[in-house]
């Protein structure tokens, strides 16, 4: 199946952010009062620490709604909108794009170029 990768070179300073927002919230979410529910950033992990995993569970959704906010992988949401005859995976820092044609993985490609992203992107990879 043809494929390609979109890179994006994250600003770590906005990771940074949004992972402080997302403290701030768990220290005022009353299901998180009283648990050793924890967030850290590590170089290059968010690690996520609570007693159970439905803590664990809502602990990823803040984390993502504070990424998605300011801006950080957006593009998998945006090829899902669009309806195109594609699937999106992501691996690391990379989006991966797979589709049954050529045509396809060019019609993602004009419509992500298109659209304004707050991150400079670049496309990898392309398999056929």
């Amino acid at each position: 199946m043809p494929s390609f990768d979109i890179v994006s070179q994250v600003n770590p300073m906005e990771i940074e952010n949004a992972v402080n927002q997302a403290r701030k919230e768990l220290a005022t979410r009353f299901d998180f009062k009283g648990s050793k529910a924890e967030i850290a950033l590590e170089k290059n992990e968010i690690k996520l620490s609570a007693e159970d995993q439905f803590k664990i569970k809502a602990l990823v959704e803040i984390v993502i709604a504070k990424l998605a906010k300011r801006g950080i992988k957006q593009i998998t949401g945006f090829i899902r909108e669009g309806k195109f005859k594609v699937t999106t995976q992501i691996q690391g820092d990379e989006v991966r794009v797979t589709g049954k044609n050529r045509d396809d993985l060019q019609a993602v490609i004009a419509a992500v170029r298109a659209k304004d992203f707050p991150v400079a992107l670049s496309f990898q990879n392309f398999r056929d």
